[in-house]
């Protein structure tokens, strides 16, 4: 016994002697400041985008010191070739900050003066210069989407809703649409709900021989119009209108035109049963475009194969899911016409090879993973480049495989988030890797996987952050619900398995979305390690619904959207609370936007054990949201009511009984700062208390503006500190 009690004493010494080492270290260390979080201090050094060129070529567009050059380097040796164009030889307009080329690379459109309007789109002034006789020629003032002909003879862009195509050569300008007026008629770029929901902006396209140009119009004449103040800096707030369907209520009418260039004649193309028209792109045959149609409920989906010389049209594949299908830039056509695609078909995301009448080849790549991004197929090497999470769902990979299905081989690291940039041939990619441990490091691979060379590595940031308080992720898995959840924890550096620690989860929760990935920090991340050295334990926990874990985990919250997603975070937050080192007293959870949802959701419904939550720009009730997204999950309020206001907290404001904090910005076109008002009329209602940030102006990201990223962290820390940290 006197031997068993030493043994014990002896154990308890050493562990004191090696928390107090741990200690000793630790208080050897800076904190994080939220400071140094939003002003850049632990910033990667990250690679310009780079434009792949013919060849083993790329150019990037670098600015130094005011001057803005467009330079062309090689991928063999990553050295500089030449710099085609700066913008210090072109005295009279101000330095461009966009390029594209034309095919042949003979000629380049430059931007610049953009004006934002929504998140992805803008307008701009832009040139046309060509590179052999370096003339620069004016193409038009607030304009968008400028596309060369491949033909190089034409430039097609639209300007106030309407699309102009300008002849290079004689200047010449056909107006080819005449119809478009605000908030009616846009012809050639996508609607607010396209552009957010279907991610993307230009909606016409040149046919292979610049005969032909495809394009959309968008009749919303009869969508809601949704009305904003914006505040600004002037005497009188002004108003910002525009359409924007809510679920349920009535889209834009999308039909599909083709102008002929030589007649200059436009014709309508007549589809059969739709509502959405979510891609438009041509063959290898000059006459044959594919159109990608949905109905409402987005789970029907054709390819029509429309031959512009006659109007015919047919159905190419046909594809239906009992949930909903998810649209993809993945469609490839071959030099035989045949196509690649990709699908959920057999519960995961997969590579498929058709032939040209849309027959079933082979399905290229197989097995219980996702195929997370398709990069091209190598006609030479006959041979597809794609990226998976073959190697576990956190994490991400870049493989070859041949058409046939054969010979699949990992071209990157295993581990971590590996990204390829490829070259236009496919020869080289430019691999962007990192993980929880590493930051961003890019390097240089040929197409076969060999590295060649390493480009940046950011070891200046490793030794920088050696000197803070920086905890590391630890993942794991949690069994929540019958299911096994990705986990990350961050506990504190001096981290002691005897005391209480309060916790706060963070999640987002959306459909296909993850928050749990072996990737570098980001500011939320160094935020969260913040917290964990004032004495929290931060958790993040990838619920039901999320992506990367195939089709049946994804869409297994179809017509119930934040139901389960809600039950997971509860019972996970119960099941940690079991944990010797937590303080089941005080337990957060925050979330921005579909996040936010979420963490008013657990707070009002979980209240047995979430004592605190943020919700930064939440939706509060799905029938404020705009019909693509929401119906995709949900249908429509008018067949799925339940769906829509039983997971509504503006519904149960009553349950409220912890500390709530909520934040919006009024300039919000997606999440609109309606959402808040409601939840905030309904807490008034029900006579509860609660705490709110409501941001003038500011859109869904709530940045713009000096300090104002650092102001809304400094008002969510302290109310964690009021809330969770000193509340014992």
């Amino acid at each position: 016994m006197k031997q068993l009690l030493f043994l014990v004493a002896l154990l308890y010494m050493n562990c004191k002697a090696q928390n107090n080492v741990i200690s000793e270290n630790v208080s050897q260390k800076k904190d994080i400041s939220l400071e140094e979080i939003w002003n850049g201090t632990f910033a990667p050094d990250r690679m310009n985008a780079l434009n792949s060129m013919n060849g083993d070529f790329y150019s990037l567009l670098n600015i130094s010191n005011g001057n803005t050059t467009v330079d062309k380097y090689s991928y063999a040796t990553l050295e500089k070739v030449e710099t085609i164009i700066s913008s210090s030889d072109f005295k009279d307009i101000e330095p461009f900050s966009s390029y594209s080329f034309n095919d042949d690379e003979s000629q380049l459109i430059l931007g610049t003066r953009h004006k934002k309007i929504y998140r992805h789109s803008y307008k701009g002034t832009y040139y046309a210069y060509n590179i052999a006789t370096k003339q620069l020629s004016l193409i038009g003032e607030d304009i968008q989407e400028p596309t060369f002909s491949p033909d190089n003879k034409n430039i097609a862009y639209a300007k106030d809703n309407n699309i102009f195509i300008k002849n290079i050569e004689s200047n010449n300008i056909t107006q080819v649409t005449k119809d478009g007026a605000f908030n009616k008629i846009i012809n050639g770029t996508t609607d607010w709900v396209y552009e957010e929901e279907f991610a993307f902006v230009r909606a016409f396209k040149w046919n292979k021989t610049g005969s032909y140009l495809a394009y959309l119009k968008f009749n919303e004449t009869d969508v809601p119009t949704f009305s904003m103040d914006i505040v600004g800096t002037d005497l009188y707030p002004k108003q910002q209108v525009f359409k924007y369907p809510k679920a349920g209520e009535r889209n834009a009418d999308v039909s599909l035109h083709i102008f002929d260039v030589a007649i200059q004649n436009n014709k309508k193309i007549d589809l059969p049963d739709y509502e959405y028209i979510p891609r438009i792109k041509w063959s290898e045959e000059a006459n044959i475009l594919v159109a990608t149609t949905l109905n409402r409920h987005q789970n029907n989906l054709h390819l029509h194969k429309i031959d512009a010389a006659n109007n015919s049209n047919i159905v190419l594949l046909n594809e239906i899911d009992k949930a909903y299908i998810d649209i993809t830039d993945n469609l490839t056509f071959l030099n035989d016409n045949s196509f690649i695609w990709t699908s959920e078909k057999d519960g995961y995301n997969h590579i498929y090879h058709y032939n040209a009448n849309g027959k079933l080849i082979n399905q290229v790549t197989k097995g219980n993973w996702e195929v997370t991004n398709y990069y091209g197929f190598n006609t030479a090497k006959n041979t597809i480049y794609y990226q998976s999470v073959e190697n576990g769902s956190t994490n991400r990979g870049v493989y070859s495989i041949e058409l046939n299905g054969k010979n699949k081989k990992l071209l990157s690291n295993k581990e971590g988030q590996n990204t390829a940039d490829f070259s236009k041939n496919l020869n080289y990619f430019i691999n962007s890797f990192s993980s929880a441990k590493t930051p961003p490091t890019y390097s240089l691979f040929t197409g076969e996987g060999k590295k060649v060379k390493v480009i940046r590595e950011n070891s200046s940031l490793t030794n920088n952050l050696q000197a803070y308080k920086i905890s590391q992720k630890e993942f794991s898995t949690i069994n929540v619900n019958g299911n096994d959840l990705n986990m990350w924890m961050l506990k504190p550096l001096d981290f002691d398995p005897s005391k209480k620690y309060p916790l706060l989860m963070f999640q987002y929760s959306g459909p296909g979305s993850q928050k749990v990935a072996n990737t570098w920090n980001d500011a939320n991340d160094y935020w969260h390690n913040m917290l964990t050295q004032k004495g929290m334990i931060i958790v993040c926990v990838d619920g039901r619904g999320t992506g990367f874990k195939g089709a049946e985990f994804k869409k297994s919250t179809y017509l119930n959207l934040v139901k389960y997603e809600t039950e997971d975070q509860i019972t996970a937050a119960k099941q940690l609370a079991t944990l010797p080192y937590i303080d089941k007293e005080n337990i957060g959870i925050w979330g921005w936007s579909f996040g936010g949802h979420m963490s008013t959701n657990c707070l009002l419904t979980g209240s047995d054990i979430f004592s605190t939550a943020i919700a930064v720009a939440p939706v509060t009730s799905w029938r404020f949201y705009d019909t693509i997204y929401t119906e995709r999950f949900l249908r429509t309020p008018q067949e799925n009511p339940k769906g829509y206001d039983n997971n509504s907290p503006v519904n149960y404001a009553e349950k409220l009984k912890g500390n709530y904090l909520i934040v919006h910005g009024t300039g919000d076109d997606n999440v609109h700062v309606q959402n808040s008002y409601r939840m905030i009329n309904s807490l008034i209602k029900a006579n509860k208390q609660f705490d709110m940030f409501i941001v003038p102006d500011r859109t869904h990201g709530i940045y713009k503006g000096e300090n104002m990223r650092l102001n809304l962290y400094t008002k969510m820390t302290h109310f964690i500190e009021q809330h969770l940290l000193n509340n014992n």
